[in-house]
């Protein structure tokens, strides 16, 4: 037993290290950065999806593709690591069977009682003086524009809901941690890799972790956690990209 729980605990920190664990610190460091700089941390933007290539749209599209594949790969090798047979990984995530009109629905739902709350959550930090200016995109206006932006919202759905959610808690449950500690364990995870964006950003995303891994704990299915997420994401990036200009 002592011997299974260390190498969960490997696993775990090893899966963490090449993805959001690694978000978490270099996001510490950045807002550290942010408030030893001489500007306030209100006067100061973050920019969520930028180019990548300025003045090279081929190139750039190419860095695009790049990251968004590349960045799914830690949430595919945690559901390699959950399962020993083809598709026991996904079935402990609530991947299978598939559900595909409930996921949606519910989904849509979580991401209305998110998506609303937070946007004022955002606004009430701004106010405050605690949050920088999210640019939620800065990319060129061309045929790619859109569609990159909506794979990007559902890339980081995928990675963030599949880690820092199904595989972090069911790992943590292995390891003997209660319920209520591994919601508050993914939650704090999720506002820590969140906190470059400044501290509005870290209690408004701890927060929806808080709700996401108490559904997850109760439904065992993080498929409308993906779906929430990306349509949050894809709102924001995709309507930011529409009147950027008129009403930046």
């Amino acid at each position: 037993m002592m011997q299974d729980r260390k190498r969960l605990r490997a696993e775990t920190l090893l899966v963490l290290g090449v993805s959001l664990g690694y978000s978490a610190v270099y996001s510490i460091v950045d807002i550290i950065g942010k408030l030893s700089a001489s500007l306030p941390l209100s006067s100061q933007t973050t920019t969520l999806n930028p180019s990548r290539a300025s003045g090279r749209p081929v190139l750039d599209l190419a860095f695009q593709l790049v990251e968004i594949v590349f960045g799914a790969v830690p949430a595919l090798l945690a559901i390699h690591l959950l399962g020993n047979d083809p598709g026991e990984g996904r079935a402990r995530l609530g991947l299978l069977p598939p559900r595909l009109r409930s996921d949606l629905g519910r989904g849509a739902a979580l991401a209305a009682c998110i998506g609303i709350p937070g946007l004022a959550f955002y606004l009430g930090a701004r106010a405050l003086g605690v949050n920088t200016t999210i640019v939620p995109e800065a990319l060129p206006k061309l045929w790619w524009t859109v569609p990159v932006l909506l794979l990007s919202a559902f890339q980081n759905a995928f990675l963030e809901e599949i880690v820092v959610v199904g595989y972090l808690f069911e790992r943590l449950r292995a390891m003997s941690w209660g319920m209520t500690a591994a919601i508050i364990a993914s939650a704090l995870l999720r506002g820590t890799y969140h906190i470059y964006q400044g501290f509005g950003g870290f209690a408004g995303n701890a927060a929806m972790g808080i709700v996401f891994a108490y559904f997850y704990a109760r439904t065992k299915r993080v498929g409308p956690l993906i779906v929430a997420h990306a349509l949050i994401d894809s709102i924001a990036f995709v309507g930011y990209a529409f009147v950027r200009g008129p009403w930046s």
